[in-house]
């Protein structure tokens, strides 16, 4: 699902989307010229291999996500530090930014239950 970021107002655009494993829920909103808010909630299971033991395992999600998507390239005029994704077509593409917060997820180790007691 692709956004076209200049149609994005104060007044938030909400979105849902589903993957196999997460539900990605929440909503746009602009924050000044070219950048543009993003709030939402990761929720549901991940299939992921133990990273001790390798078994596999499920992971419980429930985490909030905010971040700001640029319209180019962030310039940060103010020395404020923001997490910024840059798009570089003029839309915020949803898709690849649920698939993105999923790897990230993942790339955090993570131990089965067993694993865990020892």
């Amino acid at each position: 699902m692709k956004i076209l970021l200049r149609k994005v107002t104060t007044t938030p655009v909400e979105f849902e989307l589903d993957s196999n494993e997460i539900t990605f829920k929440g909503y746009l909103e602009y924050y000044k010229p070219k950048l543009i808010l993003l709030k939402a909630n990761l929720n549901g299971k991940l299939d992921k291999p133990c990273d001790m033991c390798a078994e596999d395992m499920q992971i419980s999600v429930d985490e909030d996500v905010e971040f700001y998507i640029s319209d180019g390239i962030y310039k940060d005029e103010n020395d404020i530090e923001l997490d910024v994704v840059e798009s570089f077509d003029g839309h915020a593409d949803l898709d690849e930014l649920l698939h993105s917060e999923i790897e990230m997820i993942k790339s955090d180790y993570h131990f089965c239950d067993n694993c865990k007691e020892d």
